[in-house]
């Protein structure tokens, strides 16, 4: 059982990114000022400035932000510090170069860009305390400051390092795993192609091979072992803050990013999970928009929906504000008319009450000169500005909805342990890919709110209990903690859809000598007596399900019965293996258990959840086009509709019932259009 967050907000608010290193000390005030008049009351500073607060190694001076601090105090002005352990400043990485992240073939990653620092260096992480310790201690106590921000964006950038602080770190990891070279070799299945170790010392961070092909066991540790990494040089700054922070101010970090376990990070070192929303990435000018199939920007709500899983009342700490881009990569347009407005609203459905615009001021100098911000170059007030006035008049008519829950009847399962295999195994990463997009897609269109779940070895059974359907696409690694957990919740009334190559690996990523869904076979009552890719040069395999043939994806596991109380639902109609299982359901206690033997698609998901009786569940109060979504959250009873509108286009929405229109308190029926990116909010 995961612990609850420790803080939430108590009222929507909005923020900004600002940086007074980066402005002329007259523009601060005027700045605050301007903020406040268009609904901006938070400010995050610093995480990039550790040489404003140590200028040369041991000499500390708080003038710069002591000065900037004052004018916050003076206009009322609230302020998350963080702390700037992202960017070491060039006397830090010039006398020891040791702290430097490297490539897979040692050779480093100077200093001229961000995070470009290893966790484990044994200098940076005492340099890192130091720094953490006395901006905690001179600032902790200070009114303005209301949260601390950890770092900035850490795995970001990287989430690979291959040091020798790295390889040192990690023998020590895994001695404390293994604890003998022999539990290692057999392990990591190291007896093939001459891999065995006979000393720690030969063992290193993944380097250089051909084809960069490494042992997959060994990699699943080592990124494994990169989690642990980030987590612990995470604890270590929450732990020195703690000591000094106000009771009621937070610690977070802004993520989500890979090779990380979020989860574990909230729980152990944080109080409340911020996220940095970018959907405008979908529109640069290497992707193909108009071709794709992910929904573009649309495709953030699952992340949210991922952001939600780590913590359910969130922050966005840099919302999208403008055209993203570097000197160097992502050119990208100018959000259009509305779009801030939805994005914003998007992050607030999904489970937001704080949401922080990246940035105040577009930058002038440096990498980041297109990444804009509210205010462009020039200064004045702009489209942009008076889009973020719009959406602090929303937040004010929506202020009730603070806090209020998510509500999904249906939920993707993933875990760590399935996520960092896929990442070692292109078989793997094919099935887990098309699976989840699909699945997400499915829900989108088809307006049936969804939600992340993660599952661990603590989960406990009544955690999945508000879920009438889990869909788990592919657990290829499974155990028994949480298959035990996956029976109790059928047992007692759950309907569990597992998908192809369940339980075909160990925690090791080793394959298992028994028939597939392995460990899940007593539960579903199926084993898997062949399998195969859909080739290129075959056609699309479809099953018959009932009157309809359904599609089954890129891969198929051919199924057999293996248990009396097994039912066949569908057979697969073409390919060398029709005629076989392709869905077989077990009913087991108050529930039952789907076993499919395909991957997931928009059809086939679809399908499944009308089958399941989780589609749609709002279809009898609003009828919507696809392009819009819907999502509902609800507090004390009362259950708020947020319909966005991610089209280019006008778009009709019926309401079937009359329900009150938050913005204008007044009662709406019958068919409304929305505009361009619009979104309503009813109650």
């Amino acid at each position: 059982m995961r612990k609850a967050q420790t803080y939430k907000w108590n009222q929507m608010e909005l923020g900004t990114c600002y940086y007074p290193e980066h402005w002329d000390s007259k523009l601060w005030g005027e700045d605050l000022r301007r903020m406040k008049e268009n609904g901006i009351f938070t400010i995050r500073i610093a995480e990039f400035a550790w040489n404003k607060f140590e200028p040369q190694e041991g000499v500390f001076n708080f003038e710069f932000f002591d000065k900037f601090m004052e004018i916050a105090v003076d206009e009322g002005m609230k302020v998350i510090l963080g702390t700037p352990t992202a960017t070491p400043p060039v006397w830090l990485t010039e006398k020891y170069p040791e702290v430097l992240n490297c490539r897979m073939d040692g050779s480093p990653f100077y200093h001229g860009m961000r995070r470009h620092y290893n966790y484990n260096s044994k200098i940076y992480q005492e340099l890192s305390a130091r720094i953490v310790d006395k901006m905690a201690a001179h600032y902790g106590a200070h009114p303005a400051i209301i949260g601390w921000q950890i770092d900035n964006e850490l795995n970001c950038e990287v989430d690979e390092f291959y040091s020798e602080s790295d390889t040192l770190a990690f023998r020590e990891f895994l001695k404390k795993k293994y604890l003998s070279l022999e539990k290692l070799n057999t392990a990591w299945g190291t007896i093939v192609w001459n891999q065995t170790y006979n000393a720690w010392e030969e063992i290193y961070v993944p380097r250089t091979t051909i084809h960069n092909s490494t042992n997959p066991h060994q990699t699943l540790d080592y990124i494994r072992f990169v989690s642990e990494s980030a987590i612990a040089f995470c604890k270590m700054q929450s732990d020195i803050i703690r000591k000094y922070k106000k009771a009621d101010d937070f610690i977070t970090t802004n993520g989500m990013f890979g090779n990380l376990d979020n989860h574990k990070m909230q729980d152990q070192c944080l109080d409340v999970y911020t996220y940095d929303s970018y959907p405008n990435f979908a529109f640069c000018l290497e992707e193909n928009p108009l071709n794709s199939d992910d929904l573009n920007d649309r495709k953030w709500s699952r992340n949210l929906m991922e952001v939600r899983s780590i913590c359910p009342h969130f922050g966005i700490m840099e919302q999208q504000s403008g055209a993203n881009g570097w000197n160097t990569r992502m050119e990208a347009p100018a959000p259009k008319p509305g779009q801030m407005m939805l994005w914003a609203m998007q992050s607030i459905a999904h489970g937001a009450d704080y949401v922080s615009f990246f940035r105040w001021r577009t930058a002038t100098v440096g990498t980041e000169i297109y990444w804009h911000g509210i205010l462009d170059y020039d200064n004045r007030d702009n489209r942009k500005l008076t889009e973020v006035r719009q959406i602090w008049e929303r937040t004010k008519a929506i202020g009730e909805m603070v806090g209020a829950e998510y509500q999904a009847s249906v939920a993707m399962l993933q875990d760590y342990d399935n996520t960092w295999d896929s990442q070692v195994d292109v078989w793997h990463k094919r099935l887990k890919k098309q699976s989840e997009k699909e699945i997400f897609v499915a829900s989108q269109i088809n307006h049936t709110p969804m939600d992340i779940f993660n599952i661990t070895d603590e989960t406990q059974w009544e955690e999945l209990a508000k879920y009438s359907v889990l869909i788990y696409p592919h657990a290829l690694i499974l155990n028994e903690k949480k298959v035990q957990t996956l029976e109790t919740y059928v047992q007692n009334g759950g309907i569990l859809v597992l998908g192809s190559r369940t339980g075909q690996k160990d925690e090791n990523g080793q394959c298992v000598m028994t028939p597939m869904p392995g460990l899940l076979a007593s539960l579903t009552g199926t084993n898997v007596r062949e399998y195969t890719f859909v080739g290129p040069a075959d056609k699309a395999v479809t099953m018959v399900w009932g009157d309809k043939s359904v599609d089954t994806g890129v891969f198929n596991d051919i199924l057999e019965v293996a248990s009396p109380d097994a039912q066949v639902l569908a057979v697969y109609e073409n390919n060398y293996y029709s005629g076989s299982s392709a869905l077989i359901e077990r009913k087991e206690g108050k529930g039952k258990v789907l076993h499919f033997g395909g991957t997931f698609t928009r059809e086939n998901t679809k399908e499944l959840m009308d089958y399941t009786g989780v589609l749609s569940p709002y279809a009898s109060l609003i009828e919507l086009p696809e392009s819009c979504e819907i999502v509902v959250r609800k507090k004390d009873g009362v259950e708020y509709y947020i319909v966005l509108n991610f089209a280019a286009e006008e778009q009709v929405i019926n309401l079937k019932s009359s329900l009150v229109d938050m913005d204008t308190k007044e009662e709406v029926a019958g068919k409304i259009m929305l505009q361009a990116y619009e979104t309503r909010v009813f109650c």
